[in-house]
């Protein structure tokens, strides 16, 4: 977990050190004391959650840059691993979640440009899945690729819930790269 000192959010923010001490004190900018001496720690994310808050810019050394981070959903995890391997080797960054609680978990921590997202899973399902992320001010940008063996009609009906695209199973390498860089661009 990074963290920032007041002293650095204060030469950040170019204030005094002391009105930085008194954001945390107010409770506007979200922090906490380490033991023994107390002094204040915040963390990146809730830093820069500050900035957005207050329309102040945020420094170029916190923006990252996830327009290629995606988020392989599927509890098949010989598919998961293809559809890994064809987008790393077309240079997206990648991760997988074999089920709806790790995918919660991820998108929250990993915050992607894009998820694939197959509809038949145990417990959550897809369908959860994405109704959840478009519920989440946090998440409800986040690009949406269905991959299921369903049917074109049901398919179609996941739109209207707030999917982006859908691909069926079977599918080509090359219909899942064309169909991810036409969302993520």
């Amino acid at each position: 977990m990074k963290t920032l000192t007041t002293g650095e959010i204060a030469k950040i923010c170019d204030v005094h050190l002391r009105t930085a001490i008194r954001w945390i004190e107010r409770g506007d900018l979200k922090g906490f004391k380490l033991p023994g001496r107390g002094n204040n720690r915040v963390r990146h994310e809730d830093f820069i959650e500050f900035l957005n808050q207050h329309g102040m810019p945020i420094p170029e050394e916190f923006r990252t840059d996830n327009s290629k981070r995606i988020l392989i959903v599927d509890d098949e995890s010989l598919l998961a691993k293809s559809i890994q391997r064809v987008l790393k080797g077309a240079g997206y960054d990648t991760m997988i979640a074999t089920d709806g609680f790790s995918a919660g978990s991820k998108l929250n921590s990993e915050k992607p440009a894009l998820m694939t997202l197959d509809l038949s899973m145990p417990g959550i399902d897809g369908y959860g899945i994405l109704e959840f992320v478009r519920a989440s001010d946090k998440l409800k940008n986040i690009k949406i690729l269905i991959i299921s063996a369903l049917d074109e009609e049901q398919l179609q009906a996941t739109i209207a819930k707030g999917a982006d695209s859908f691909l069926q199973k079977p599918f080509a390498n090359s219909d899942l790269l064309k169909a991810v860089e036409q969302l993520i661009n």
